[in-house]
């Protein structure tokens, strides 16, 4: 049983599958959302559990603090919309379809930043995926060009490190680098890196790398390198990482060879069941024939000896001498069985 144990616990652990939503029910835009500065944006939220009671908009700018956009009671036909996004912000509601959508109008450089969509739930709050919404501008004040590699096709468990330079003019703000993930099946994560830098004169070079390690069909998808400077933020063309075709057969061919061998299993089990069944049927089977020959015996015995104070039964097995070329002695083996049975005392 020990085995079979453990080979459960690796067929359970193989065919695991990474949860895509964790969140009760939530579904919003997720990824990267691009806009230009002027523009009207719409972030879709639903959410169809009954249990919700409330229902929220949260921005996280980079680097900073999530903060409360907007808050909507079940079943009311308007949301509260906090003081400092009053005007360009507002929420369309569903009524008691689970509706929870965040309009942003007249965008500004500064509307750059993480949008969730939240419910509370038995004192509970909850968050979507979000979505990064990425404001740009024709103008930028800022010169950057971001480089990094158009594809990296992978294999199943391949790890690999996605490169990405930036080359940008000196600014008087802060600089930072960043990565961000779109499209995949996972929920779209910035990573903050300072990164390796050199500096001259009028330019600053800096590398920036990400470490993927053990790739599955969950890592695949749409990898961009960020700069922000000086207010804006300046997206390279993205990296795509792809999980090459028939990579994903080996997990599948270790699952198949798992479960022929469990079937494999099952059946010795069976065949040893049922051959162990057979073989003490036999057994029990001739148990039964001895006692009730015994048993037939002893009754006989009785009737025939109700009068007498003893009787005396002999068996006699004589081995018969064979001839082979010469006389051998014959040997008589006798076995004697006697039974005394006194007579009742009356």
């Amino acid at each position: 049983m020990m085995p079979l144990c453990i080979f459960l616990v690796l067929l359970s652990e193989t065919c695991q599958v990474p949860a895509v939503d964790k969140t009760s029910g939530i579904t919003q835009d997720s990824g990267v959302i691009t806009a230009e500065v002027g523009q009207t944006v719409t972030l879709k939220c639903y959410c169809r559990n009954d249990a919700v009671n409330f229902f929220f908009w949260y921005q996280q700018s980079l680097g900073g603090k999530p903060l409360i956009v907007s808050t909507l009671m079940k079943h009311s036909t308007e949301a509260t919309i906090s003081p400092t996004y009053k005007g360009r912000f507002q929420v369309l509601v569903g009524r008691g379809e689970g509706i929870n959508h965040l309009v942003i109008k007249e965008l500004l450089l500064s509307d750059s930043a993480t949008y969730y969509c939240g419910i509370l739930e038995f004192n509970e709050i909850e968050f979507g995926q979000g979505a990064f919404l990425h404001v740009k501008t024709s103008l930028s004040n800022i010169h950057a060009v971001v480089h990094q590699p158009a594809l990296e096709t992978l294999r199943w468990g391949d790890s690999v490190n996605l490169s990405c330079t930036v080359y940008a003019e000196k600014c008087a703000g802060e600089q930072n680098l960043y990565w961000f993930r779109h499209g995949v099946a996972q929920p779209a994560i910035m990573y903050h890196n300072a990164g390796q830098c050199m500096k001259d004169s009028h330019m600053e070079n800096c590398t920036l790398n990400l470490a993927i390690k053990s790739v599955s069909s969950s890592d695949a998808g749409m990898y961009y390198c960020a700069l922000a400077s000086c207010g804006e933020i300046v997206f390279g063309q993205g990296t795509k990482v792809k999980i090459a075709e028939g990579s994903t057969k080996g997990p599948c061919v270790l699952v198949y060879c798992l479960s022929v061998a469990l079937a494999v299993s099952i059946i010795l089990l069976f065949v040893l069941a049922l051959v162990m069944y057979k073989l003490k049927k036999k057994i029990c089977s001739v148990c039964k024939g001895t006692v009730s020959h015994l048993t037939c015996s002893a009754a006989s015995d009785t009737t025939q000896s109700q009068d007498a104070d003893a009787l005396h039964y002999a068996a006699l097995s004589l081995n018969r001498t064979r001839e082979r070329h010469r006389q051998e002695e014959s040997v008589e083996n006798v076995c004697v069985y006697s039974r005394v049975k006194t007579s009742r005392v009356k």
